[in-house]
């Protein structure tokens, strides 16, 4: 009887050491590359989101998260979601391009007032439609996340469209932020977020565009000598995942990383809102750079100069769009 017991003894230990390891292959191991700080909305709602989805989901997930472009910048986050390299990207919304020209609406110059209006869009009917402008080439929206509304800097003063002539901007990837800034006789250049810090340090470029938080979190304050509260753009990202990984996904995972998800955005978009204020005036306490206001006459020279971007551009999102953004005003 000892032999037989024995066997059956290592036969159970063997099962369920089996059965441990297929448990701990059950974990669904999530990660989350972006490119900016920890301390920026993003950063923290990235952090909320693995916190949440971890409570909701226990053990059955773990949520990586890497921040300051470690695994991946904006531009190679998207072909690694689609090898399955990381599950969960928040590029900006100019960086959609080349998958989708609908998402190009979020870079015309001036289009939205305020933050409520991109709200207002965003939640809407054509915002929500969006989100899955990209389905058909395996990319699924799952959030938008706020940043804020650009500034624009640079080591001259830039009070009227005239003024940035032959001064170089440092840019997404981006046609419509190109045309934007040709608009004004400047010259757009193509950057990653990562070098832009070293770019305006060193002179490649002479200035860029922005929201506080990133100005801030990027020190880029401390190697520009003005920056003008233009509110010109809008810079926002959207969650982004596999449409065949999240399809996949076991419905009870599916369900609690999109309450992990949603809960996340309402964070990160209230926080966004107060970070914009705390960082703006850390910049002005910084006493690194100057403060420019425009006033009405010549924040109403540059929307002029930047508004024929809008039909340049109107074939490839859709008047439609483009019309639904503009009545949230």
């Amino acid at each position: 009887m000892r032999p037989i017991t024995k066997h059956i003894l290592a036969a159970g230990v063997a099962a369920a050491a089996l059965m441990g390891v297929n448990a701990a292959s059950a974990q669904e191991v999530i990660k989350f590359a972006h490119v900016v700080a920890p301390n920026t909305p993003k950063g923290q709602g990235a952090e909320y989101f693995k916190k949440r989805a971890e409570e909701i989901l226990g053990d059955k997930v773990k949520i990586e998260i890497y921040p300051n472009s470690q695994l991946f910048d904006d531009d190679k986050v998207l072909p690694a979601i689609l090898r399955g390299d990381v599950q969960f990207g928040a590029p900006s919304l100019a960086k959609f391009g080349k998958w989708t020209k609908k998402l190009q609406v979020f870079d015309l110059p001036f289009l939205f007032k305020d933050m409520d209006a991109v709200s207002c869009f965003q939640d809407g009917e054509k915002g929500q439609e969006l989100l899955n402008a990209m389905s058909g080439k395996g990319l699924t929206g799952v959030g938008y996340w706020h940043n804020g509304l650009k500034q624009l800097s640079a080591n001259k003063p830039l009070r009227v469209p005239e003024d940035a002539a032959g001064q170089k901007f440092r840019i997404q990837s981006s046609d419509v932020i190109a045309a934007q800034f040709e608009a004004v006789d400047a010259v757009p250049q193509k950057m990653a977020f990562s070098e832009t810090y070293s770019a305006l340090q060193t002179g490649v470029v002479d200035g860029q565009e922005n929201t506080w938080s990133n100005i801030y979190s990027k020190k880029f304050f401390e190697v520009q000598d003005y920056i003008t509260e233009s509110n010109h753009g809008l810079l926002d990202y959207m969650v982004v995942t596999s449409t065949k990984w999240w399809e996949g996904l076991d419905p009870e995972i599916r369900d609690g990383l999109t309450q992990a998800m949603n809960e996340a955005s309402d964070y990160a978009n209230g926080l966004s809102a107060e970070l914009t204020a705390e960082q703006r005036q850390a910049v002005i306490d910084s006493g690194e750079t100057e403060i420019l206001q425009l006033s009405a006459d010549d924040f109403a020279k540059w929307q002029t100069a930047m508004k024929p971007v809008w039909d340049e551009f109107s074939g490839d999102i859709g008047q439609d769009i483009i019309d639904a953004a503009a009545a949230c005003n």
